[in-house]
């Protein structure tokens, strides 16, 4: 990654925390002056839903986190419904991420991993040439090992991530979980892609050394 890449990315994540995270807080604060902690926490909760639907609009697709966050607004309406409990609009996010731990845990046991598609879909442009080269390498135990290494990483991650959140929502204030919420998540999310990033630097080098002696 260029130094233009990692400066357009630190921005990326710093305009995110204050959307996602910073403004939130802000809003949810000034609101409760005139409505409920509820009502405030609902709408202070719709800003980062906003953000995600405007990019999807302006990019013309529905990337995977404008969908994580779609899917936690439908779970604050679920909350709603089920009688307006605040901690359950503020574990929204946390249940997603929960859910798609359990999908990468559970896709362990399946004939191939969660990563194994994920690889596919976004690591080539020829997906066609990659299916073949992913179903030839399949053949070997190591990489086999290396896969659903990574898928459980994930899988431990968004979990894991999960139920720090849910520990947290009843340890702290509404404006204090508010504020670390989104440096929980960047933090368990950066630690994962640290970690694929690394192991898969390393498992790369084995690999080529295994398919070079076959």
């Amino acid at each position: 990654m260029n130094v233009n890449s990692k400066k357009k990315l630190i921005q990326t994540i710093v305009l995110s925390l204050v959307i996602n995270g910073a403004i939130p807080v802000v809003v949810y604060n000034l609101l409760l002056n005139y409505y409920s902690s509820f009502v405030s926490l609902l709408i202070a909760t719709l800003i980062p839903l906003g953000d995600n639907l405007y990019h999807i609009v302006r990019y013309k697709k529905a990337d995977a986190f404008g969908l994580f966050m779609l899917t936690g607004f439908v779970l604050s309406l679920l909350a709603f419904v089920l009688g307006g409990n605040e901690r359950l609009i503020l574990l929204r996010e946390s249940m997603v991420t929960g859910l798609l731990g359990l999908i990468f845990i559970a896709s362990l046991f399946f004939a191939k991993p969660l990563i194994y598609h994920f690889a596919i879909r976004f690591s080539a442009q020829d997906q066609s040439e990659k299916k073949g080269q992913f179903a030839k390498n399949w053949e070997l135990p190591y990489f086999r090992f290396v896969l659903r290494f990574m898928t459980a990483i994930w899988g431990i991650a968004l979990l894991g991530e999960a139920i720090v959140k849910i520990i947290l929502v009843y340890e702290l204030s509404i404006s204090a979980f508010l504020a670390i919420s989104q440096l929980i998540f960047y933090g368990v999310i950066g630690a994962a892609i640290l970690i694929t990033m690394v192991y898969r630097r390393y498992a790369k080098t084995r690999l080529d050394l295994l398919t070079n002696g076959r």
